[in-house]
């Protein structure tokens, strides 16, 4: 398979086991290569099939409480690719799973799920419109595993997503022109409790109708480790908000952007907890500050290609904003696997497969429910 083929389009509807139905179907192989590939990386953990499956199962009780109909939507897609649903879950809880299994194990691999991101707000773009956008770094066969899923809704905004093959949602927008990137973090509080695995709340913030109620997922949520999460609104405003298991730290934009790399930035949050990523990420301290220098130079005259150059940036190769596949500590092949542009309030996202060493985009697109000035009046 080739790595930089563009991420295969799957189109669903319908109530929440069908559309899993579907898309499981439509999305058979990836989402069996996904589950496969995290499964590998528990193994060589030393995990066995009945520590893979108790990690699963710790968090499906209160997950099937906070989202039900995301577990049926869980279930179609399990059937529509002939899988069991433990390795939908698994896709799905990939994150807090192998972090289970690596305090349990002792493991240090040295490969978090890193991202530099980016909103920029309308007085700094050209056109008048948001654009947000993120580089995802995380291991290099995700090229392979990935897709784009457009989901129709009739109880609420339809949704663009770019995700793991088997996965609810990671980077998108939806009809309402609300936008989500999401990036690692790690502090001291981490993994203490179990909350709810990160691509439910992603999916939440995407089929909300409104923006308040958007950060109101993400802020309130119980999660288990830290991250995160910049959310954005066609209506020309953004919040990124560094979740710890148990509170979030606002960050608001300046000079009209918020850029965010993987270590904290809130001094609030800085005060209260201790940042314990670092040793895996000290990239991070100088990966946000080249991407809002070089958008600030263009600032009131932002595009879209503005964004994409930021977002291409390769200083300190191979450490560096645009990463190239590099084999590290252990064996893993780590990227960016993707870099993922949208203008949501034009319904438009491109994105590159493995963008250090391919700078072809496919435009993927959404129609809005309505204009952002109609939602502003």
């Amino acid at each position: 398979m080739n790595q930089t083929t563009p991420f295969p389009l799957i189109e669903v509807d319908g109530a929440p086991r069908a559309r899993g139905h579907a898309y499981g179907e439509q999305a058979r192989e990836r989402i069996g290569l996904s589950a496969e590939l995290y499964v590998a990386s528990l193994r060589r953990m030393g995990c066995t099939q009945d520590d893979i499956e108790r990690f699963i199962a710790t968090f499906m009780p209160e997950t099937a409480k906070w989202a039900p109909d995301l577990v049926e939507e869980m279930e179609g897609i399990a059937a529509g690719a002939n899988l069991p649903l433990s390795s939908v879950v698994l896709v799905n809880a990939r994150t807090e799973v192998l972090q289970l299994a690596k305090r349990e194990r002792g493991v240090v691999d040295g490969e978090p799920d890193g991202c530099t991101g980016a909103v920029v707000l309308p007085a700094a773009t050209r056109n008048g419109k948001v654009l947000h956008g993120q580089n995802w770094d995380w291991k290099a066969e995700c090229a392979e595993t990935s897709i784009v899923l457009r989901i129709r809704r009739d109880d609420g905004p339809d949704i663009l997503t770019f995700t793991e093959a088997g996965g609810l949602a990671r980077s998108g927008f939806n009809s309402a022109g609300i936008a989500i990137t999401a990036n690692y973090l790690e502090s001291d509080r981490d993994y203490r409790r179990l909350g709810i695995p990160l691509p439910f709340i992603r999916r939440r913030v995407l089929e909300a109708r409104h923006f308040a109620m958007a950060l109101r997922v993400v802020a309130i949520t119980p999660k288990s480790g830290s991250n995160n999460m910049m959310i954005s609104t066609a209506e020309g405003f953004a919040v990124d908000l560094e979740c710890a298991p148990d509170e979030a730290f606002a960050v608001y934009p300046q000079g009209d952007m918020i850029v965010h790399a993987n270590h904290w930035q809130s001094s609030v949050a800085l005060s209260k907890l201790k940042e314990t990523g670092l040793a895996e990420v000290p990239d991070s301290l100088y990966r946000d500050q080249r991407v809002r220098t070089a958008l600030q130079g263009r600032s009131g005259d932002i595009v879209l290609d503005d964004l994409k150059s930021a977002l291409f940036d390769d200083f300190a190769t191979p450490f560096c904003v645009c990463r190239p596949p590099l084999v590290k500590e252990g064996g893993n092949l780590s990227a960016t696997v993707a870099m993922i542009v949208m203008e949501p309030g034009e319904g438009v996202m491109e994105i590159a497969p493995l963008p250090a060493i391919n700078r072809d985009f496919t435009r993927y697109e959404l129609a809005m429910d309505v204009e952002p000035a109609e939602r502003a009046a």
